[in-house]
Parts: structure tokens; C-alpha cells; sequence
């Protein structure tokens, strides 16, 4: 079940500057300036709108945190905390060229079987889905939306 998120709505809230013939893009949450990528743009949109519309707070997020998955080091591309610090939410963000298959969201099961946080998010921009993980069933159930803020 495809999610509608119009993320472009939030392209006047990012924060963006050239230097050095190269185009930055502001992560408030790690508060540093990256370089501009497709699947940083898709990250940030996503994370303003989880601010502005879904109730998540900046200092409940990490970014691009390491993970363990299988002996190997991986990165997560959002991690939203509820109140007593536990994993809420996880977002992958993919380039918007990259399509979302199986196989894209199962990398994501993957990072998340570590975190076991109740929510997953896969988003390349142009197409989001989201699901409930049921970890005794070991399966998820799409949802029409992505959750609000736990707090």
C-alpha cells in the first residue's frame, strides 16, 4: 500500500548553499553541512516532514547511525526514539531513481530485525510505504500512514 507524501511541499524548508562549485545540504539533526545527493535530499525532505507533520521531535532522531547486521557494518538512514530512548521508527531512504522492490524493503528488514522498532518506513521520494512489524509472527502489516509521534 503506497503511502501519498508530497515531500516536494518541503523543499522551501531545507537548507541548502554552493561552495567550491558543489551544493550542500543542512542536516539539523547532526547539524552539519552534506554533501547534496539525491538520497540525502529524500532523507532531509522526509525528516522535515516527519517535524512539521507527524508530531517527531529533532532530538529524537539519529542519522546515518551504525549497525551491526550479520558481522557487518551498515548504516540506517533515520531512527526516530520514542521517549524511553527504544527504536519507534525506521526509515530507509532510497534516490528517487531507485525503485522500490522486495528486495529494497528487505534490506530494511534486515536493519531492523537489530533495532526491533514497531515501525518501518520505505521511502525513495516518489513512493513511501510503511508497516508494522509483528516480531512473533515474524511478518508486517502495511499501513495506509505513517504513525505520529509516540509522545
Amino acid at each position: 500500500m503506497v503511502i501519498d507524501i508530497a515531500l516536494q511541499d518541503y523543499q522551501n524548508q531545507i537548507k541548502t548553499k554552493k561552495q567550491d562549485g558543489k551544493t550542500f545540504i543542512f542536516d539539523p539533526v547532526r547539524k552539519t553541512w552534506l554533501v547534496l545527493l539525491p538520497e540525502e535530499l529524500v532523507r532531509q525532505l522526509m525528516l522535515q516532514f516527519l517535524v512539521d507533520s507527524m508530531g517527531y521531535k529533532w532530538s529524537h532522531f539519529r542519522t546515518e547511525s551504525g549497525l551491526k547486521v550479520n558481522e557487518q557494518r551498515r548504516r540506517t538512514d533515520i531512527i526516530a526514539y520514542d521517549q524511553s530512548v527504544q527504536p519507534y521508527l525506521l526509515v530507509e531512504c532510497k534516490a528517487p531513481h531507485i525503485k522500490i522492490n522486495e528486495n529494497t524493503f528487505w534490506q530494511s528488514v534486515h536493519y531492523n530485525r537489530e533495532l526491533q522498532a514497531p515501525f518501518l518506513v520505505v521511502t525513495n521520494g516518489i513512493r513511501t510505504y510503511c508497516c508494522e512489524m509483528d516480531y512473533t509472527q515474524e511478518e508486517g502489516n502495511f499501513l495506509a500512514a505513517i504513525p505520529r509521534a509516540p509522545f
